[in-house]
């Protein structure tokens, strides 16, 4: 899966500048660029960001005052021409600060820490190939790895800002966004059947028009998602 970054400066050349170090990254992918803090507030909205690259001088807000307001920010380098700061920026637990101009060896460095931050929300996905493969994801719960294999999730709980992975022995907690970790899953392994709900497809016993049943649970489909389901299910027929 590629980082899906947002670039958020009002100078065009800074913007262009932290492009260019990005697209010499494989897997790195820009979702959007903005040139102040309001838009850069419509972007999260609109997209799923991993890393935010943020100046601190701009019109309307600062990048410090707009980081302030996200509840649940993306993780987040700030890049800037003034070093005053940069205490302000660590106290907000940023990845890493960096002057102007940026070279790319700066540039990278940062990417690098960026990764050995981690997340409290889940990980490195280790892909194999088909569902009986050995891939698996991290995920931390409380500040301990664990390592779990695909093969036995059987769906995944949305708790507002926590998941719950229901595997076959075992639940555990993480904090992240159901969406944070649907993107990491293979789409033909798993399928989002509802706003709280992600299941794994081989752990599928029946379904019908409203709900999924598992081996050991009873899944609502919601309303916005039942097209998606039985078009993932290969079922063409009205239920």
């Amino acid at each position: 899966m590629k980082t899906k970054c947002l670039i958020v400066d009002d100078e065009p050349l800074a913007r262009e500048l932290i492009r260019g170090h990005i697209q010499k990254l494989e897997n790195f992918e820009i979702v959007d660029e903005c040139d102040n803090a309001m838009k850069a507030m419509d972007a999260l909205r609109n997209h799923h960001v991993d890393l935010m690259f943020l100046d601190i001088k701009m019109p309307q807000m600062t990048g410090i005052d707009f980081l302030k307001t996200l509840k649940r920010p993306p993780k987040v380098i700030i890049t800037t021409a003034y070093s005053q700061y940069a205490l302000d920026g660590f106290e907000l637990d940023v990845v890493d600060y960096i002057m102007k101009p940026i070279t790319f060896e700066r540039f990278f460095k940062s990417v690098n820490k960026y990764f050995q931050s981690g997340s409290p929300e889940s990980v490195e996905l280790e892909k194999g190939s088909g569902v009986n493969s050995d891939a698996f994801i991290y995920v931390k719960e409380n500040k301990k790895v664990i390592k779990i294999y695909l093969k036995e999730i059987h769906f995944i709980e949305g708790l507002n800002e926590y998941i719950r992975i229901h595997t076959d022995n075992r639940r555990v907690v993480v904090k992240s966004s159901l969406q944070s970790i649907e993107n990491k899953l293979p789409s033909e392994q798993f399928i989002r059947i509802h706003k709280s709900y992600i299941i794994s497809i081989p752990r599928i016993r029946a379904f019908n028009a409203t709900t999924v049943e598992l081996e050991n649970a009873k899944l609502r489909i919601g309303r916005n998602y039942k097209n998606q389901v039985f078009s993932a299910l290969h079922y063409r027929q009205e239920i």
